[in-house]
């Protein structure tokens, strides 16, 4: 196989290294490792953050890319009969998530089929014993080949359950025994993330082994597995809502703080900005700005070797252009608390004492703002992840090569009013979309409580 780094797959290392090492650096700084103890030291928090590593994970594992090498054909053979030497690889771009699900996302169907069924969704032509033609709906192809009698489904996928359930608590053990070792003697409820941890497991392991038998989420119009589909979407999900909003936090914060701080002609430039960027329906600015990359690769296709990297490069455009037209909110929150901060006593006292502005802004407002950046982290970072089903549902989204929920959704929009409806694909996106907004939203609410100075007044007062 020849590995592939895409620039996506760049960043989503970058994420988790900086990860890595401000949870390192908390060591250092007993003030925030104070904070973020409040965090933990709730099962609540342990049980979220848990969630979001999970997705995390999973969107790591799908950026380890590469690409198979295809059979050597008969090489041509020289005097000294060597065989040549040259290896081709394959143009489909493959991820160590793909080998770790058993090939989930190669066996199509002809089309729909709903979930754990043995038969087409839809009749199709055929002949029956007597070579006489009918319509009816036709066997799966990937889909209980292996029963006898189709009476049996359900005690088959029963016993293969239990039998994945046993080796889901099995690699639990393995895996969670470690943890129990260094951690049982830890302040913090581990056991609540522990038993998030063994429920994934067993989920995956049930989820890898009945999908060999049976389509679990069934099958959409292209007939591609509907679960498999949903698993790819959280690499582009988690990628999409955190480099936009890591690109839009910078943007307003440094223009916020600057805004509310120095007032005067700083403060109306930083207001005609985004009074002019609000002005303008965000729709159709990201629209026309995608348009026009899209017109780039179109033009310069001897930029990309693959059409993954086309993919990849149209993925990353949309992430940034989301995030430079996204910060006008943030921006204006930041605004209107740096005026009330800087109007505070201590703040005046330290303009009194001859205090430089870089000191000040660092030690007395962006400690204080620090809340107001948290909560509108995630939920700018939801709000993305949903904006992305939005632009993919007018076409200028996810490069349908690329897994996305909002794909999904988009493909699900017209299947609902069939009769009987197609439910599995939208209820597939939904949920894998629901569990990581959800998590996110209830992690960053104590997030905030912990690290909002009037909730500590607050906390001490009552």
């Amino acid at each position: 196989m020849k590995p592939i780094l895409l620039w996506s797959d760049t960043l989503v290392f970058l994420l988790v290294i900086t990860l890595v090492l401000f949870f390192y650096r908390l060591r250092h700084d007993p003030q925030t490792r104070e904070r973020w103890s409040q965090v933990f030291s709730t099962r609540l928090g342990m049980v979220t953050f848990t969630v979001i590593l999970t997705y995390v994970g999973i969107a790591l594992l799908d950026s380890l890319h590469f690409r198979k090498a295809l059979d050597t054909p008969a090489a041509a053979t020289g005097d000294t009969g060597a065989a040549a030497q040259e290896v081709f690889y394959n143009n489909k771009v493959s991820s160590v998530l793909d080998v770790l699900l058993g090939g989930m996302g190669e066996r199509f169907e002809r089309t729909y089929s709903a979930p754990f069924a043995l038969l087409s969704f839809e009749k199709k032509n055929m002949k029956d014993e007597q070579g006489r033609a009918v319509r009816d709906f036709p066997p799966l192809e990937h889909a209980g080949q292996h029963l006898a009698d189709p009476a049996d489904k359900w005690p088959d996928v029963l016993a293969r359950s239990g039998t994945a359930l046993l080796w889901g608590i099995l690699l639990s053990a393995l895996w969670l025994a470690p943890q129990w070792l260094l951690l049982r003697h830890s302040p913090h409820p581990w056991h609540a993330s522990w038993a998030v941890q063994a429920v994934v497991l067993c989920l995956g392991v049930w989820a890898v082994s009945i999908s060999r038998y049976y389509h679990i989420l069934g099958t959409d119009l292209g007939g591609a597995d509907v679960l498999y589909q949903s698993l790819k979407g959280v690499r582009t999900g988690v990628l999409l809502g955190t480099l936009s909003t890591l690109i839009m936090l910078p943007i307003a914060v440094t223009l916020g703080v600057m805004a509310g701080y120095f007032k005067g002609w700083v403060d109306d430039l930083v207001q005609y900005l985004y009074t002019t960027l609000s002005s303008i329906p965000g729709i159709l600015l990201i629209a026309a700005s995608v348009l026009l990359f899209q017109v780039y690769i179109d033009l310069n296709p001897d930029f990309f070797s693959i059409g993954m990297e086309k993919a990849d490069a149209r993925f990353i455009a949309l992430c940034f252009i989301l995030g430079v037209t996204s910060w006008s909110t943030l921006c204006r929150l930041i605004r209107a608390e740096t005026l009330k901060i800087s109007q505070l006593e201590y703040v005046q006292a330290a303009h009194a004492f001859g205090v430089s502005h870089t000191r000040i802004l660092g030690r007395h407002i962006l400690p204080n703002v620090v809340h107001i950046i948290m909560i509108t982290f995630v939920l700018d970072f939801s709000a993305l992840v949903l904006a992305e089903a939005v632009l993919s549902y007018i076409g200028v989204g996810i490069d349908p090569s690329m897994g996305s929920w909002g794909n999904m959704i988009n493909g699900a929009r017209s299947e609902l009013s069939r009769q009987p409806p197609v439910w599995w694909t939208l209820t597939g996106a939904f949920f894998f979309m629901f569990a990581l907004v959800l998590a996110a939203n209830l992690f960053s609410d104590l997030v905030r409580d912990a690290f909002d100075p009037r909730s500590g007044r607050r906390r001490s007062e009552t």
